[in-house]
């Protein structure tokens, strides 16, 4: 083993490997399990190699990295396969993205160097503090990316999740990843209190399912709100062409009404995914009107659909648009949160001038739009507060809103960019988080990906896979009987408050240690 740990490039090696494996522990694959192997044998590799300078923590981190974001994030790159001006980008998506991201890996493995002097258990809950700050600036810096945290390995287990409720996704995952690291106590020299105090943290891990089996049977909690109107979700598997063809328009809409199935006298609402119509404005929309005369004055059809301002220069919006039956307008939502490359391309003007744009508008960069309000429907057939979430909006765990005085969470989403890859399942795990930490049930329609109706508890009551088409019914919504503590006290305040946990129990294991 000595032999092992003196031989750097066997030690390269091995920790890209690890880092690998542990990209199989994320949605669709979810073996979380290999999380406890992975990620404590990198533990004890960084602490057995005391005497290393410390560039090669560095580099040590940066491996793993690069191997669990290569691994788990390839499928970006299928969205530049549609367009042959966009081609040149897919080196940079497959590399330069898990790169960069490996640096969050990379910067903690190196800070960790500097507290060799403490014991290991003090030592775990630094790095996996280090580890959760870094992870939580990973949300937030430039637009923000917080994609598959390690927490994300637990989202099939609904009962364990159920925590982010209490504590959010960053807390969760920051006390997720201290579990991960708690077997290495096993293999490493230790003393009787550190074994321990090891065990009451692991036993915390179990009572966290107990916990969450508590919540699930709880039924007093919830109740079913509106239970005359129909929701129905479209889920369709329309072409990523015709982003590039305006040509089968029409033909799409009539597809899409069909799906729908309108039943005149029941109240409706029908959710349509994101980019439902790619070629028209929403000014223009009325050149269907005769098609949506198959709809009722009892229904309301959400869609997606770019929206046009020519008053103060052009710009284009992403946006989620309600209309009725005669196509009048009674709600409109603007995208907020815009993804790089993807809806606007960084440095335009410059990139402009080599043959780059964005991927999904071939014209220019999307707008961003400048508020999310909720969207308020009431009549005498209607009366709903939706919170609207466009695409890659739903991932943002506490930046959702900063009121709670909504009914429903609506995401409309095009996951065709992504192919038949990991992708999809990976963006529909973030909407069962928003679920539970939100208390709101998600209403989720996606093109060429998953649609379902998903509780406030994060329990998926129907959903329609990303390999076929069709409708999800229900009548009515759940709705929790009061606030989530995550979004009652403040909701990513409560990630700072662990924060301040972690370095008070580090400080009362370095003094135990003297």
């Amino acid at each position: 083993m000595k032999k092992l740990f003196n031989n750097k490039k066997i030690i390269y090696f091995i920790v890209f490997i690890l880092g690998s494996l542990s990209s199989f522990s994320l949605p669709p694959y979810n073996w979380f399990l290999i999380n406890f192997f992975t990620l404590s044998f990198f533990f004890i590799l960084l602490v057995q190699n005391k005497n290393l300078e410390k560039k090669n923590y560095f580099f040590y981190g940066w491996l793993f990295g690069f191997g669990y974001f290569l691994f788990s994030l390839y499928w970006i790159a299928i969205s530049l396969t549609f367009d042959t001006s966009l081609k040149i980008l897919i080196p940079v998506s497959i590399i330069i993205i898990p790169s960069f991201l490996s640096l969050f890996f990379a910067i903690p493995a190196y800070l960790l160097s500097y507290f060799f002097k403490f014991k290991n258990l003090a030592l775990i809950l630094i790095f996996s503090l280090i580890l959760g700050v870094f992870e939580f600036i990973r949300g937030h810096i430039f637009t923000g990316f917080p994609w598959n945290l390690f927490l994300y390995s637990l989202s099939n287990n609904i009962a364990y999740i159920q925590m982010t409720s209490f504590i959010g996704t960053y807390g969760l995952n920051l006390v997720t990843t201290t579990f991960f690291f708690i077997p290495a106590i096993l293999f490493l020299k230790k003393i009787k209190f550190e074994l321990i105090l090891s065990s009451l943290i692991f036993s915390i891990l179990l009572s966290f399912f107990f916990i969450g089996e508590f919540r699930l049977s709880d039924q007093n909690i919830v109740s079913k709100n509106q239970k005359d109107l129909q929701i129905k979700i479209i889920s369709s598997n329309i072409e990523i062409k015709r982003f590039y063809d305006s040509s089968k328009e029409e033909k799409i809409i009539d597809e899409m009404i069909r799906i729908s199935n309108p039943e005149k006298e029941i109240p409706t609402l029908f959710i349509w995914p994101e980019g439902t119509l790619t070629s028209t404005y929403l000014k223009d929309i009325d050149k269907y009107k005769t098609s949506f005369k198959k709809f009722s004055k009892k229904h309301l059809i959400l869609l997606g659909i770019n929206d046009l301002n020519v008053s103060d220069n052009l710009k284009i919006y992403n946006s989620l648009a309600i209309v009725d039956n005669e196509l009048n307008i009674k709600a409109l939502y603007r995208k907020n949160d815009l993804v790089p490359f993807g809806e606007f391309l960084p440095f335009e003007n410059a990139l402009n001038k080599i043959g780059l744009r964005s991927i999904t508008n071939n014209y220019q960069s999307f707008s961003k739009g400048d508020r999310r309000d909720i969207i308020n429907i009431n009549n005498d057939d209607f009366n709903l507060n939706l919170l609207p979430l466009i695409c890659y909006e739903v991932i943002y765990s506490g930046k959702l809103s900063e009121v709670n005085n909504y009914d429903l969470i609506i995401n409309i989403s095009e996951d065709g960019w992504f192919g038949k890859s990991i992708g999809p399942h990976q963006h529909f795990a973030h909407s069962v988080f928003r679920a539970i930490e939100e208390g709101k049930s998600i209403i989720r329609s996606s093109n060429n990906g998953i649609s379902a109706i998903i509780n406030p508890k994060g329990k998926i009551i129907k959903i329609n896979k990303s390999t076929s088409s069709g409708a999800l019914s229900e009548y009515g919504f759940e709705k929790l009987s009061e606030m989530t503590v995550f979004s009652t006290y403040g909701r990513n305040n409560i990630f700072f408050y662990l924060v301040l946990i972690y370095i008070t129990l580090i400080f009362f294991l370095k003094r135990q240690g003297r």
